[in-house]
């Protein structure tokens, strides 16, 4: 037990000092943000022609006692012929010592083009449109520093636990074959929060891919996609990513994150409206936390993922 403590204190940590003596949040990326986009770009909700329940869980299954783990669970659905989205979702990140929880509400707006591009008929995202997403929602932030057991620092003489109101903000432009987005979950940063002793930084994401598909090969789509991400406080962050899809029957991916991982995935489509994604993030880096799975699974409602 005294080792396992200790592996727990080592990494709370490193992990809080390593962000602005304690006082700055180093907000998560998730590596199946492709199949749930909404996570980190509020735009995103109603697209789908139906609603969506999704469920994601990273880190349940590493080895280090006190490494990241992260749980998320979102709902969005088209209304009006889809031009406006409704959605809500939860966020729950853990490391070390330190919780966050995140909730939050989307209204979307969507504005329709009347032109059309070819496209597999298996393909369902809606083709040209720009949407608009306002997200408004709260942040509890909990730091439990005494568990630490280090003496004579005052930054560690007592626990921390702030209320912060967000207010996150997305935009989208989706076309048949291009798609490009630009978000923030809190745009107030800690204008709100309702303990001094933490300090946000916000996170600004944008968002790039393209779907390639020919009539020569109409059952495979490739996905070559781009997320970028800036942190005040923080190194900036590249992902890039590739997918082939075959019908909405199953995936296979790779990817790279700067300085941190390769991402792999692989996923079945269920019973028409069920997708299972399986993702493995291979270390790249001297972290002690070493490599991480994670799972999401996504529920389609009406005529799912198929169109066959």
């Amino acid at each position: 037990m005294q080792n396992l403590y200790r592996h727990i204190t080592f990494i709370a940590f490193i992990f809080l000092v390593s962000f602005s003596n304690l006082k700055a949040q180093q907000t998560p990326s998730f590596s199946e943000y492709n199949y749930n986009p909404y996570l980190i770009n509020s735009a995103f909700a109603g697209l789908a022609p139906s609603a969506e329940i999704g469920i994601s869980n990273t880190g349940t299954f590493n080895q280090f006692e006190g490494s990241p783990k992260s749980f998320a669970l979102s709902f969005h659905s088209p209304f009006n012929r889809g031009k406006i989205g409704l959605g809500a979702g939860l966020i729950r990140d853990e490391v070390g010592v330190t919780t966050s929880t995140n909730a939050f509400a989307t209204y979307s707006y969507k504005i329709f083009f009347d032109t059309k591009k070819n496209r597999p008929y298996w393909q369902l995202y809606t083709p040209n449109s720009i949407s608009f997403s306002i997200s408004p929602g709260v942040q509890q932030y909990q730091d439990n520093l005494l568990e630490l057991g280090i003496m004579d620092d005052p930054n560690f003489a007592m626990n921390i636990n702030a209320t912060i109101p967000t207010v996150g903000l997305g935009f989208l432009l989706n076309l048949a074959d291009v798609y490009v987005g630009f978000s923030t979950p809190n745009v107030i940063g800690d204008m709100l929060v309702s303990d001094d002793n933490v300090e946000i930084n916000v996170p600004y994401y944008g968002y790039l891919g393209y779907r390639f598909f020919s009539s020569r090969f109409e059952d495979l789509m490739i996905k070559p996609n781009l997320l970028l991400k800036y942190e005040n406080g923080a190194p900036f962050q590249l992902d890039m990513n590739i997918s082939v899809s075959y019908r909405n029957k199953f995936e296979l991916g790779t990817g790279y994150r700067t300085n941190s991982s390769i991402n792999l995935l692989a996923g079945v489509y269920l019973f028409k409206n069920i997708r299972a994604i399986y993702s493995y993030n291979v270390a790249t880096n001297d972290s002690p936390l070493g490599n991480t799975h994670g799972i999401i699974a996504t529920y389609r409602f009406g005529e799912g993922f198929s169109r066959d």
